[in-house]
C-alpha cells in the first residue's frame, strides 16, 4: 500500500473535497456559502467526526466507554452536548500516544509540535498535511483580503519561534505552500533572532516591494521600534502585520500601523487564533476587525456583544468543516480532524460563538448596520457568512489584589501614550506581593527601552496614569483605591531592556507570574 493510501485510510476525509479542490474554488465557495448552510455543515462535520472517531480512535474508545457512553446512542449534533468534553488530563495524558492517532497507528504522515505545561513537561501534538493546507488557504484568503498585489515581489519575515512550537513551522508551510501555487513569495524564518530580522530589513527587504513580517505582538512592536532606532525605513513598502498566540487592543494595532505606514488597518493587519493541538483554527477578517472596532465605541452595544466585562476580546471568523467551536458557559471547545483529532476539547480558553447573521442583528438592534458600515469602510467585497469566535485572554492570565482579578490589558493600554513609549517597551509583568506587615500589594515591573532609564517624574506620572485607567475600567479596583487609600496603589519596578528576569528574549512575555 503506497504511503498516500495509507494516510487516507488512517486519516479519515471529514472536510470536503471540494473546498480543499483549488484555490480559487474555495474562495468562491466561501462567498456563495450563506450563513445558515454554514451551521448545518458545522453540525454535519461535527457528528461524522464523532462516530469516526469513536469507532478509529482507540484512546477515544477508551475515553467514551469510561464515561458511560454508547456510540450508537448519539444520533444527532444536539445529543454530542452530553458527551464530557476532553482535557489535557483526563484525554491526552491517560492513554499512550499511538492510541490518541487514528487506529491506533503511528504509521500516518504527521508533523509534531509540543507545548510545556506548569511541570515542564511536554504535550505532543500530531497534526496531518491536511491541517496545513488548511492553513495555506486560510492565509491565502488574508493575503487576498489585504491590500497586498498578487504580481508584487513579497518578502515573508517568519518571526515565530521556529524550535519545536507550532507558529514558526506552520506559517512558513502555509507561505510555502501558496508560493508553490503561484503566488511571487518568498520566505525567510529567522525565528527570534532579532538581530537576523533587522539584518534582513536592513539587506534583503529593499529587493522586495512587498513585506509581510509575521510574529507574537509584543516581539513584532519590539523588532519595529528597533528598526526605526536603527534608520530603517517601511515607507518604500506596502506592509502587513500578521500576529498570532495573543490578543492584542485596537490602540496597539493603530500603534503599529502608524510605525510603518499602514493605512488600510482593517486589511493589513491581521491576528490569528492557533494552538498546538490543531493548527490554524480561526482568523481575523476585514469585517470581524471593523465589528470589533464599532463595538469599541458603543458601551452598551460592547456589552450585548461580549457580556459585562471590559478586557477586549479577539473576534474572528473560522472554517467549520476545518476546525468547529463550541462555548457552553463560556468554556471555548475545539473539535477537529488531524492525525491526533480532537473532539469537545477544551482548550483553556473562554469566550463565545455567534452564527454570521445572529452578529449582524446583534449590531441591527443597536442602530449599528455591519452591512453598510462595511460598505462605507471600502470592504464589502471581503465579507464572507462565516460565523464568528470571540476568545479572551486565558483566566489565569490576571492576577489578584484582595480578591479581585487586575488584567495586564489595562496597564498595557496606558504604556502606549505617547509620553511613555519613548522610554519603556510596552512590556511588563504583574506580581501579587505582600510587604513586611503581610498587606497585600500590586508589583508592575517594567522594561525600559534600549539604553534607557526611568526618571522619577516619568515613575511619577506613569504611577498617576495606571491609577486612573484602573479606576475608571476596573469597578472593583475603584471601590478598594477608596477604602485601602494608598495601599491600594501598586509598586513600580523599572528593568533594563531585555534583563533576564523577566524579560528574556523568547517567544512569549510572562505577563502575570505567580509566586509560589
Amino acid at each position: 500500500m503506497s504511503v498516500s493510501k495509507l494516510a487516507q485510510r488512517l486519516i479519515p476525509p471529514v472536510s470536503t473535497k471540494r473546498m480543499r479542490a483549488s484555490p480559487d474554488g474555495f474562495l468562491t465557495a466561501l462567498r456563495a456559502i450563506t450563513s445558515a448552510e454554514w451551521s448545518r455543515r458545522e453540525k454535519n462535520t461535527l457528528l461524522t467526526l464523532f462516530k469516526q472517531m469513536a469507532l478509529d480512535v482507540p484512546a477515544y474508545r477508551n475515553f467514551l466507554r469510561s464515561n458511560g457512553v454508547r456510540r450508537e446512542s448519539v444520533r444527532t449534533t444536539a445529543e454530542l452536548v452530553a458527551i464530557p468534553t476532553m482535557t489535557k488530563q483526563n484525554y491526552l495524558q491517560k492513554d499512550k500516544l499511538a492510541n490518541l492517532f487514528w487506529h491506533g497507528s503511528m504509521l500516518s504522515p504527521h508533523i509534531l509540535t509540543s507545548t510545556s505545561g506548569s511541570t515542564g513537561k511536554p504535550t505532543y501534538f500530531g497534526r496531518s498535511h491536511e491541517v496545513d493546507e488548511h492553513s495555506a488557504l486560510i492565509h491565502e484568503l488574508i493575503f487576498r483580503t489585504s491590500s497586498l498585489k498578487q504580481d508584487k515581489s513579497t518578502l515573508v519575515i517568519v518571526c515565530f519561534g521556529m524550535g519545536v512550537w507550532i507558529g514558526g513551522l506552520i506559517t512558513y508551510q502555509a507561505f510555502e505552500l501558496m508560493s508553490r501555487r503561484g503566488y511571487p513569495i518568498s520566505i525567510l524564518t529567522p525565528g527570534i533572532n532579532k538581530k537576523e530580522i533587522l539584518k534582513a530589513l536592513t539587506d534583503l527587504a529593499p529587493q522586495y516591494e512587498q513585506l509581510i513580517l509575521a510574529g507574537y505582538p509584543p516581539f513584532l512592536k519590539d523588532v519595529i521600534d528597533e528598526a526605526l532606532a536603527s534608520g530603517i525605513s517601511f515607507n518604500k513598502h506596502r506592509v502587513k502585520l500578521l500576529f498570532a498566540a495573543e490578543a492584542f487592543t485596537e490602540n496597539f494595532r493603530d500603534h503599529l500601523a502608524k510605525k510603518v505606514g499602514i493605512n488600510t488597518i482593517l486589511t493589513d493587519t491581521i491576528n490569528i487564533y492557533g494552538s498546538a493541538e490543531i493548527g490554524t483554527m480561526a482568523f481575523e477578517t476585514p469585517f470581524s476587525i471593523l465589528a470589533r472596532r464599532l463595538a469599541m465605541k458603543n458601551r452598551k452595544l460592547f456589552a450585548h456583544i461580549f457580556g459585562g466585562t471590559t478586557k477586549t476580546p479577539t473576534l474572528a471568523q473560522y472554517i467549520p468543516e476545518f476546525v468547529s467551536f463550541e462555548a457552553p458557559k463560556g468554556e471555548i471547545l475545539i473539535s477537529g480532524n488531524s492525525a491526533l483529532p480532537l473532539m469537545r476539547y477544551s482548550i483553556g480558553d473562554h469566550g463565545g460563538i455567534y452564527p454570521f447573521r445572529e452578529l449582524v442583528e446583534r449590531y441591527k438592534a443597536h442602530g449599528v448596520g455591519l452591512m453598510k458600515e462595511a460598505q462605507a469602510a471600502g470592504i464589502r467585497r471581503h465579507v464572507y457568512e462565516l460565523p464568528f469566535v470571540y476568545v479572551f485572554e486565558r483566566i489565569d492570565l490576571a492576577t489578584t489584589l484582595y480578591g479581585l482579578q487586575i488584567y495586564p490589558e489595562t496597564i498595557k493600554e496606558v504604556l502606549l501614550k505617547k509620553h511613555f513609549v519613548n522610554s519603556l517597551t510596552g512590556k511588563l509583568t504583574l506580581i501579587t506581593k505582600y510587604d513586611a506587615n503581610h498587606d497585600q500589594y500590586l508589583e508592575i515591573n517594567l522594561e525600559c527601552r534600549p539604553k534607557k532609564e526611568a526618571s522619577k517624574a516619568l515613575a511619577s506620572e506613569l504611577l498617576a496614569e495606571i491609577i486612573k485607567s484602573l479606576r475608571e475600567k476596573n469597578s472593583e479596583f475603584r471601590e478598594l483605591s477608596d477604602f485601602l487609600g494608598k495601599r491600594a496603589e501598586p509598586k513600580l519596578v523599572f528593568w533594563a531592556y531585555e534583563d533576564p528576569l523577566y524579560f528574556k528574549p523568547g517567544i512569549k512575555q510572562p505577563w502575570v507570574v505567580r509566586e509560589s
